[in-house]
C-alpha cells in the first residue's frame, strides 16, 4: 500500500490597490503549484467586486486637511478619496463604494446633516463619522447624529489617536458586514 504524501505549501498574499502579491513555497510539482495559484487568482478575481474603491470617503471644507488625512490613511493601506465640496462627494459615492464616510460638522453649507441624509438615503448601513472642531456647537452635533451619523470625532485630537479611531469604524463596519453577509447566506441556505 503506497505512502500518503504530505506536500507543504505556504501561500503568502498581499492585497493592496486590488493587486495580489502571490508566492508560493512548496514541495509540490510545477504543475500542481500552477493548480494552486490558478485557483487563488480566480479567488482573488472573485473577491475584487466585493472590495470598495475606497475605505474612507473625507468630505472636509479644509482640502488641506483632507488632503493630509488622505495621503496619511493611505500611507497606512486605506485607500481614501477626499472632497471639499458635500456634491461632488455625493456624485462619487453615487458611483462607487466605501467603508466609512468622514464628513466635517461645519460644511460649506454651514450644516452636515443634509449631507448625512444624503448619504444615507444613498446607503443606510453606511458608518459616518462627522469631525467636530474645539468649541463646536452641541445643538450641531446632535442634529448630526440624529440624521443619522454614527458618531463623532474631535479633529483635534493628535493624528495618531484619530487613525486609531478611524481604523475601529473600520473594523467595526467590516465585522458587521460579513456578519450580515453570513446571515444572508445561512438564511438561505435553511
Amino acid at each position: 500500500m503506497p505512502k500518503a504524501q504530505f506536500y507543504r505549501i505556504g501561500i503568502f498574499c498581499c492585497i493592496s490597490y486590488k493587486y495580489l502579491i502571490l508566492s508560493i513555497v512548496s514541495d509540490l510539482s510545477p504543475e500542481e503549484t500552477g493548480k494552486v495559484v490558478a485557483i487563488v487568482t480566480i479567488e482573488f478575481i472573485a473577491m475584487q467586486n466585493h472590495y470598495p474603491a475606497a475605505e474612507f470617503l473625507l468630505v472636509d471644507r479644509d482640502p488641506k486637511l483632507s488632503e493630509f488625512l488622505a495621503a496619511y490613511l493611505s500611507k497606512r493601506g486605506h485607500p481614501c478619496n477626499a472632497s471639499p465640496e458635500a456634491d461632488k462627494a455625493l456624485d462619487w459615492l453615487g458611483q462607487n463604494r466605501c467603508e466609512v464616510v468622514v464628513v466635517d460638522l461645519k460644511s460649506q453649507n454651514g450644516t452636515a446633516s443634509s449631507l448625512i441624509a444624503s448619504v444615507r438615503a444613498i446607503d443606510s448601513r453606511l458608518p459616518i463619522v462627522v469631525f467636530t472642531e474645539k468649541g463646536c456647537n452641541e445643538a450641531q452635533v446632535r442634529a448630526a447624529m440624529r440624521a443619522g451619523a454614527s458618531g463623532y470625532v474631535s479633529k483635534n485630537l493628535p493624528t495618531e489617536q484619530l487613525y486609531c479611531v478611524l481604523a475601529r469604524v473600520l473594523a467595526t463596519a467590516r465585522y458587521n458586514a460579513r456578519r450580515m453577509r453570513l446571515q444572508r447566506e445561512l438564511l438561505g441556505a435553511a
